[in-house]
């Protein structure tokens, strides 16, 4: 966990749509300095899009999102994902994703999933939907009584909030999809998206 985290200040959320998207989309990322990335697993692309990443873009470590179920571990670990990422949890679901060996971070909102997660042996956490959630407000209370948790929220983080987030002491990244405007991926404008990364990478 530590080795694989160590440093990441931005981690990209991406939805890829068209596998042929992955390579070329987790290059220029790189180019721009982030160099982690969380591929969804919201689309039929996504087990495809990540090995690909795995296979032929090695500067970068792949991760999966959005991981609901069982069969999404073992569908994301098979990939080749080198980390896990979960909007919420499950005891089933901490269950799969330790006996992965892959690191693995939970979602929580409240502070009895925190609790929850605390207790199964979770110490970096998905703060997810952040924007709904409260925020930047919430997370500096929970860094009040959740000593030694730490969070990554995601939901309506944004190149304008996101050093507010990275500000707290409990919040060591932060993740979105910001930083790969729609119109720059639909168009493979990976220049564009090169240097959204770059700015991203500066927060």
């Amino acid at each position: 966990m530590d080795a694989i985290f160590r440093g990441v200040r931005v981690v990209p959320v991406l939805t890829i749509e068209r596998e042929a998207d992955a390579v070329p989309l987790a290059r220029a990322l790189a180019r721009g300095g982030l160099k982690l990335l969380e591929v969804t697993l919201r689309t039929p692309a996504a087990p495809k899009a990540i090995a690909a990443i795995a296979r032929e873009v090695p500067e970068v470590v792949v991760g999966a999102g959005t991981v609901l179920r069982d069969a999404d571990v073992a569908r994301a670990k098979a990939a080749g994902a080198r980390f896990l990422v979960s909007p919420g949890l499950t005891q089933e679901l901490a269950a799969a994703g330790l006996a992965s060996e892959l690191p693995y971070l939970p979602g929580v909102v409240t502070p009895s999933e925190v609790i929850l997660a605390r207790d199964l042996g979770f110490s970096l956490l998905k703060f997810y939907p952040a924007a709904g959630a409260g925020g930047v407000a919430t997370l500096r209370n929970y860094a009040l009584v959740f000593a030694g948790t730490a969070f990554c929220p995601t939901g309506g983080v944004s190149a304008e909030n996101a050093g507010d987030y990275l500000a707290l002491p409990n919040v060591p990244m932060v993740g979105g999809s910001w930083m790969v405007p729609a119109a720059a991926l639909a168009a493979g404008d990976w220049d564009a998206i090169a240097a959204e990364a770059r700015r991203a990478a500066a927060c």
